[in-house]
């Protein structure tokens, strides 16, 4: 591949890198591709593994694993002959003589693990040890100017340093090898700006520390906005050491934050005697951050509660390999859930991450790298400073964090501090630190003295652990409601944004998880958006709306509350929608129109009024959608408006006069109406069989009840209304659970249970059917949907109808298809089954009915045994109350309210206490 040259165009690769080619600007030149889609092609030789052995070409940057080199090895996996091959890069290129006059680096934006650098067989500097961090050497004696060049680089995949694998190698993800991120060269003047570190505050103080070298007497910044318009006067300063300060005020300047994420630029010009010398540009933005004591965390003089999630850069084809294109979009997604905030576990992120972030507007903890084990004291100082020299400037960092877990270093807490002129607090992950407890997993109920009474800032950097479907939204309710309420509540990180399955080249291109460890995101490796992600996109909503019943005589008055920290409600949009569902995408009625925004501030209450168009109540369902400053959707919130009473009345066929046959046998009830037979066990009184015109359908044994006895007794047939009826009688000793069946002239069939649940404390209650699973292809069923719930996870779906196909999507761990066929579904009006053969149709007119399909394939789950998602008997079911489900670290009960228990009280069976289920069935094709 030709020698790849290209000019710094972006800011988001270059930090405080120069923009334009001049003599006074910095000019770079890439030797690797920006990211995973790009890489050039290097010579490259690997040790140990796949392709052992031979001299072939590998792309960079790239993680040589995903490549089809070395091994594969998860960071748990400690044996002594996984993960320590070594690969030889090799590449040639040229250097233009029109910079022989400059200094020249060579920079490495990260490399895992311990990098040596050669120049035309001469060493550039000593052995970088760290994988997440920009390092560079001065080569401007090593090269040839107008002639070919050769760059060596021998890079080990495990350090000779003990604590540099402490910190990132032993954890708990993927380890990789390989320059996995870009490598070019910069060309700076002689004389010129080393560094540049910002504090620009929402008062509109500005100050800047500059770091030169070489011969000046004068640095200059001028402001522009975001148009490229100055901003304010010039602001100059003499140079009287190495290190000088410039400092200006400001006035009025548009302030940075999550939700108005304002950006400026500072150019600043170094001159000697009136000659500029060196020119570079820097993106900043006005905010205060300051954390107070026994309080929280203040961004602009707001208390701001952080709504965030832990982030690994991945990508399952390219491993820690990523691109300017997967940051915007991993952005973009959190901002999606209405995220203001994002921990960069467990290790420096990409610069264009924290530049988009600068951009689109996130609140970062920025963390130096540490599992359980942390740097020691001379790499980790070397590697922090790294860390700060690239990201101290990001506007959206606002908090430092010093390892993780334990993997904690004290030594390190005065170069945070020396470093930064920002002074932004430190956290220790896991930790009570300096005013903050940031504990993590801690159940929901977990001290009333810590938390409650406590006095530290509560800030979990790590809560809610998700493992396969649990955790993330299951939970959240309940967390949110708490943190709330608790004015020391500074919010938290859930664990963690993405799936991090590998497609393995050594295995076929499967996607690995490595069993349980890695499925703990909100997508899937791809990006595919599990159920949570729509719950918390509802919960984490900035603006809230209270329960509203759709009742007659309702005036379109809404009650809702501004939790945003700057944006009123009257700078959001509303509009709404009414329509008259049919089946599937079949709507027979709609009507749409906006609605006024109110003026509610930020944390106010307020009413939002819908002026509805004359005849809405005869809609079956209304939709709100709120969009925020930048037409980016909040949510949608759905209100039936339509009762299950009032959809079965329509359901229900005219019962007309024709004859229904009943023939008795020794063991059932045969009975024909309209030509569907029905078999019904004179014992037992379960619904043995079912015939129409095409055949028998498989769906029988039922109702048998969930966590209640099935005692129906003593059944009796008799004539009435024109139907015949077939019912249990009640015993408060021995039958105290009854069944009423009634089978219409019309062939439709009304199911009718009565019952009570065998234990005060119940994970679910309901009645159960079969209907082999190899029998169905979908189902279509008006409710809740698209996606499964939980009982402590019940928020972010819509009302509507839905279709269904059949899927075995074991979550977080295989095909990753979603919305999951199988599972719990909330608020069923009625379901159309869909068999291979025929299909039929059961609705209710009760409200809160849920709608129960087979029971998920079980997943790898050898180690952590806290989700129990559990399922009832049978096939299909008609729930009255279902289960929780539990994090990988947390039981169900232990996440909230919400993931406790049913409490059920009737020691004595009286039947005005009794839960009811009313089904029909309409079995004709």
């Amino acid at each position: 591949m030709n020698l790849k040259t290209k000019i710094a165009l972006s800011l988001l690769f270059f930090g405080t890198m120069g923009l334009q080619v001049s003599a006074q600007k910095t000019a770079s030149q890439y030797l690797s591709g920006t990211g995973k889609d790009d890489g050039v092609l290097w010579d490259f030789y690997v040790s140990e593994g796949m392709n052992v052995g031979k001299w072939t070409k590998i792309p960079v940057p790239s993680n040589w694993e995903q490549q089809g080199f070395g091994k594969y090895n998860y960071g748990f996996n400690k044996e002594a002959d996984k993960g320590k091959e070594v690969g030889q890069y090799k590449y040639r290129f040229k250097v233009s003589d029109a910079w022989k006059d400059k200094l020249i680096q060579i920079v490495f934006e990260g490399s895992m693990t311990d990098t040596e650098v050669k120049i035309n067989g001469k060493l550039a500097g000593a052995i970088h040890q760290g994988s997440y961090y920009v390092f560079k050497y001065d080569i401007t004696k090593l090269l040839k100017f107008g002639e070919e060049n050769l760059l060596e680089v021998n890079v080990a995949k495990h350090s000779a340093n003990k604590s540099v694998n402490a910190a990132e190698r032993e954890g708990d993800f993927w380890v990789f090898g390989g320059i996995f991120r870009p490598v070019y060269l910069e060309a700076l003047p002689q004389h010129h700006i080393e560094r540049v570190s910002l504090d620009a505050k929402a008062d509109g103080t500005f100050r800047a520390k500059i770091k030169t070298v070489g011969e000046a007497d004068e640095i200059a910044v001028q402001l522009f906005d975001a148009k490229g318009r100055k901003f304010g006067k010039q602001l100059r300063t003499k140079l009287s050491d190495k290190n000088n300060w410039v400092e200006g005020q400001f006035s009025s300047p548009q302030l940075w934050s999550a939700e108005f994420p304002n950006l400026y630029k500072a150019q600043f010009t170094l001159s000697k005697n009136g000659k500029v010398q060196h020119q570079l540009e820097q993106k900043f933005g006005f905010r205060t951050i300051e954390v107070k004591e026994r309080d929280g965390v203040y961004v602009n003089g707001v208390k701001v509660r952080f709504k965030g999630v832990n982030r690994h850069a991945f990508v399952p084809e390219s491993g820690r390999t990523t691109s300017k294109e997967v940051s915007i979009a991993d952005v973009k997604l959190m901002k999606e859930m209405n995220m203001n905030a994002v921990r960069m576990a467990h290790y420096p992120p990409d610069n264009h991450f924290l530049a988009v972030c600068d951009s689109l507007g996130l609140y970062v903890m920025n963390e130096l790298a540490g599992w359980h084990g942390h740097y020691d004291k001379e790499v980790g100082t070397k590697l922090l400073r790294e860390m700060m020299v690239v990201s101290e400037n990001n506007p959206s960092v606002v908090f430092w964090a010093n390892g993780n877990e334990g993997g904690h270093n004290p030594d390190f807490d005065p170069i945070f501090a020396e470093e930064d002129i920002q002074k932004r607090a430190v956290i220790y992950p896991w930790a009570v630190h300096d005013g903050f407890e940031t504990t993590h997993y801690r159940e929901y109920n977990y001290g009333i003295g810590t938390y409650d009474h406590g006095h530290n800032i509560i800030m979990p950097t790590e809560f809610l652990h998700g493992m396969y479907d649990g955790g993330h939204g299951a939970g959240l309710e309940d967390y949110w409601k708490a943190m709330l309420a608790n004015p020391l509540a500074a919010g938290g990180f859930l664990w963690d944004f993405r799936d991090q399955g590998i497609v393995r080249t050594d295995k076929g291109g499967i996607i690995d998880t490595d069993g349980n460890r890695g499925p703990d995101g909100i997508i899937g490796p791809h990006g595919e958006k599990e159920g949570s992600f729509f719950t918390i996109k509802e919960v984490w909503s900035p603006i809230f709306f209270e329960k509203r019943e759709m009742t007659e005589g309702f005036d379109g008055s809404f009650h809702i509350e501004n939790r945003y920290s700057f944006t009123n409600i009257n700078q959001c949009t509303f509009s709404y929608e009414l329509k008259k569902l049919g089946g599937y995408e079949e709507v027979k009625a709609t009507k749409s129109g906006t609605i006024v925004a109110p003026n509610i501030r930020p944390g106010d209450k307020g009413i939002l009024k819908v002026d509805f168009p004359t005849g809405w109540e005869d809609f079956d369902v209304l939709y709100i959608t709120a969009k925020d400053v930048h037409q980016q959707e909040l949510f949608t919130w759905s209100f039936p408006i339509t009762l299950p009473n009032q959809v079965a009345s329509s359901l229900l066929k005219p019962n007309g006069t024709g004859d229904i046959a009943v023939q008795e046998t020794a063991n059932a009830y045969l009975v024909k109406a309209n030509g569907i037979s029905y078999q019904i066990n004179k014992t037992s009184g379960l619904l043995e069989q079912v015939q129409n015109a095409k055949g028998i359908i498989p769906f029988k044994n039922g109702p048998v009840l969930q966590e209640a006895t099935t005692n129906y007794k003593n059944f009796k047939l008799n004539r009435e209304d024109g139907k015949v009826i077939i019912a249990s009688t009640f015993d408060k000793k021995d039958s105290y659970n009854t069944l009423r069946w009634e089978i219409l002239a019309s062939g439709q069939l009304k199911m009718h249970v009565q019952y009570f649940p065998e234990s005060y404390f119940t994970r679910f209650v309901g009645v159960n059917f079969d209907f082999p699973e190899d029998q169905i292809e979908g189902v279509e069923y008006r409710g809740m949907g698209p996606y499964r719930v939980w009982k402590n996870r019940m928020k972010g779906n819509q009302f509507g109808v839905w279709k269904k196909k059949y899927n075995n999507t074991a979550t977080g761990e295989s095909t990753f298809e979603y919305p999951e066929f199988k599972g719990y579904h909330a608020n069923m009006y009625w379901t159309k089954f869909i068999g291979k053969d025929q299909s039929f149709r059961v609705f209710t007119d009760r409200e809160d009915v849920f709608l129960r399909l087979y029971t998920p394939k079980e997943q790898q789950d050898t180690e952590w045994k806290n989700m129990e998602p559990t399922f009832p008997k049978g096939d299909i079911s008609f729930m009255n109350g279902i289960s929780a489900i539990g994090t990988k670290t947390q039981k169900p009960e232990t996440t909230g309210p919400m993931g406790m228990k049913h409490v059920y009280y009737d020691f004595e069976k009286e039947p005005s206490r009794a839960l009811h289920m009313v089904l029909y069935f309409d079995f004709e094709n």
